[in-house]
């Protein structure tokens, strides 16, 4: 009976108090805190699988605010700008374009009565903006002065366009009008087309 006795009980030891190979990476929890037995490796990968997903979250979140970033529209602190009425815009551009590039036609030249200006043939006005495409000078004009008969190529080259060398030359008359460049000049005292006078390379330089 005492044997039967000591077999009972190593045989309770041995399944209750030494531990089993099988469970030794497991680990009992209290029963009060619901039972039951976990594995250490279990732990192990669940915590591993938790981290990972952490990971992702985080990085979709990064590319989520990466791609905000990119269609976002950047603020560069520019002032709203009003466009102007289209019709005021309109009229203002086509008084800037008719103000601009406009040329004589026909050119004339005139004496100190004539009206400057752009020429036409119904606003006949002696143009008073000629330039030499000979020399490459812009011609002068002086109201009420005439050229004196004394003067000659070489004078006009070495003094123009300075007034105060070419006035030795100049002689007052009244309703005339002297025009000179570095190569030509001309006292005119009627309107005159300037085509008729084919020594004359003068044209409209555009107003």
């Amino acid at each position: 009976m005492a044997k039967s006795l000591d077999e009972l009980l190593d045989e309770v030891e041995s399944k209750f108090c030494r531990p089993d190979p099988l469970n030794l990476g497991k680990v009992e929890r209290p029963r009060g805190c619901g039972g039951g037995i976990l594995s250490n490796d279990w732990n192990s990968a669940e915590a591993k699988d938790n981290l990972r997903s952490t990971e992702t979250f985080k990085k979709e979140d990064d590319l989520d605010s990466l791609i905000n970033e990119i269609f976002e529209e950047p603020n560069f602190d520019k002032k709203p700008f009003k466009l102007k009425s289209k019709s005021s815009g309109n009229t203002s551009v086509r008084a800037s374009i008719q103000g601009l590039g406009k040329s004589c036609s026909p050119v004339y030249l005139g004496g100190s009565t004539a009206p400057g200006g752009i020429g036409t043939t119904t606003s006949q006005r002696a143009c008073d903006h000629l330039r030499c495409i000979a020399c490459d000078f812009w011609v002068v004009s002086y109201d009420d002065y005439m050229w004196d008969k004394s003067c000659d190529y070489l004078f006009f080259r070495n003094n123009m366009p300075e007034f105060h060398k070419l006035k030795t030359k100049l002689v007052k008359k009244k309703g005339t009008r002297a025009y000179a460049c570095q190569c030509s000049w001309r006292t005119v005292e009627e309107l005159t087309d300037l085509q008729t006078d084919h020594e004359l390379r003068w044209v409209c330089g555009k107003h």
